[in-house]
């Protein structure tokens, strides 16, 4: 699969909210996922279990009430999306609309590296 149609694939699962079939379809199993710098607790995940681990934590401290994706910008095996979710920090009840860039890499027709940037407060 070209970088293109991964990052059609996975712009049209999330704008259904489908947020696990990109994992199922389009990550390599020995994919990396890294939050801003990288440094920090769960700022990086690596592999499925990773991402199964990193997926639970943010289910157990957000609810998500809505979210937004753009359309992916490609260049050769890169390509990025624009996130934003009105999401509620569950420990706090704080409510916020949150905006992030996602980058993602692909080898061999599957995302090998994501990293996701945005404002930490």
């Amino acid at each position: 699969m070209e970088t293109k149609e991964i990052a059609d694939k996975l712009v049209a699962w999330c704008k259904e909210g489908d947020f696990e079939s990109p994992y199922q379809h389009l990550y390599s199993p020995n994919i990396v996922s890294i939050e801003n710098d990288g440094k920090g607790e769960n700022a990086i995940a690596e592999g499925f279990e990773g991402l199964k681990k990193k997926g639970e934590w943010w289910s157990e401290n957000f609810e998500m009430h809505s979210s937004t994706v753009s359309e992916p910008i490609v260049a050769e095996n890169w390509f990025s999306v624009r996130f934003e979710m009105d999401t509620t920090h569950k420990p706090s009840g704080q409510r916020a609309t949150v905006s992030e860039i996602g980058v993602y890499q692909i080898k061999k027709g599957k995302i090998v590296r994501e990293q996701f940037f945005y404002d930490q407060e």
